[in-house]
């Protein structure tokens, strides 16, 4: 049976000056990273749900019960402070609830979370990602840097799966395509490695509580994860069996 999935995150605009001699003008795009791994879950029988991040502040849900309609939330290039901000807050010093422990509660409650890299997401670009030392790093089965974190590996770099009986690697058979950068993060105690990349974590699984959270620490599309990865028969197995046993299904 699948699951009910939340994604919160892989959004994102970009603003561009053109200058043209003496004048000058701006331009904003939207732009998503979701659409390859949201169709791959969607394939394999699971109902998927986007929090974008530009709304994630006033949509997430706010508590372990509102939570709890998901088998599986995933987290993905979206930093700490996006779901720590409420507007009520930010613009207006009022109080507001903490998201950070609604997902905390609702993982050790029996939900399922996973983690996946980005320039957001664990430590982040210039540690902006800010999920070190939270309440949602204390689930997680890895722990993370207090400095930028990013991997960067433009001629690629190739993962290697440590644990191919478990069941999150169920059906992912050969090596896996090249990936262009990750975020650098070490084992948790108790937690499990499934697959490493350059000695450090890519996947791996742990208990948090009556719940379970498991990280891919790369990008779930374009640009650290190319497309030779999203078109990899592997692929939709892969995260399929993420939610499924982060979700118990």
């Amino acid at each position: 049976m699948a699951g009910k999935v939340l994604i919160a995150g892989e959004t994102w605009f970009t603003t561009s000056v053109h200058t043209k001699g003496f004048d000058s003008f701006t331009t904003t795009t939207f732009h998503e990273g979701y659409s390859f791994l949201k169709a791959a879950l969607e394939a394999s029988g699971h109902q998927v749900e986007i929090i974008e991040n530009h709304v994630a502040p006033t949509n997430f849900p706010d508590s372990p019960e509102a939570l709890s309609r998901y088998s599986t939330v995933i987290l993905s290039d979206i930093g700490a402070n996006t779901l720590l901000l409420h507007p009520n807050t930010w613009l207006r010093s009022d109080r507001s609830a903490n998201k950070l422990h609604a997902i905390a509660d609702y993982v050790k409650g029996g939900g399922g979370l996973i983690m996946v890299g980005g320039y957001l997401t664990f430590t982040g670009i210039e540690a902006k990602g800010c999920w070190k030392d939270t309440v949602v790093e204390a689930c997680l089965p890895v722990r993370l840097m207090t400095t930028d974190d990013r991997q960067e590996h433009p001629e690629g770099i190739v993962g290697e799966i440590v644990k191919p009986d478990h069941p999150v690697l169920a059906g992912v058979d050969g090596a896996l395509p090249a990936l262009l950068g990750y975020n650098r993060t070490s084992l948790a105690p108790g937690a499990e490695l499934l697959a490493k990349i350059d000695g450090d974590p890519l996947v791996a699984v742990t208990e948090a509580g009556k719940g379970r959270t498991a990280v891919f620490t790369s990008d779930c599309s374009p640009h650290w994860c190319p497309t030779d990865f999203v078109n990899w028969q592997g692929y939709r197995q892969l995260w399929s069996n993420l939610c499924a046993w982060t979700g118990r299904q």
